[in-house]
């Protein structure tokens, strides 16, 4: 299946060397570090692009159905007159 929607996926650096943070900025990054982290255990990084696919595809989908619906519709009508 064509995917619609693709994130790319960067990979951070991983930190050999523990150091502590002092400065408000580095706390502050250091947070959204430990954030990125914990959710990225929650909620994997491929799961929203694999919805938002399945989204789309369910869409067109549902307008082909609806369409071809329409179309035998329309020919029943004829073959009846």
């Amino acid at each position: 299946m064509p995917e619609v929607f693709k994130i790319e996926t960067e990979e951070t650096p991983t930190v050999t060397q523990e150091k502590v943070s002092t400065t408000p900025e580095e706390l502050q990054k250091e947070m959204e570090r430990m954030m990125g982290e914990q959710l990225k255990d929650v909620l994997p990084v491929d799961a929203l692009p694999k919805m938002l696919n399945l989204a789309v595809w369910s869409m067109l989908a549902f307008i082909l159905i609806f369409g071809s619906s329409q179309l035998s519709t329309l020919g029943i009508k004829l073959i009846k007159k």
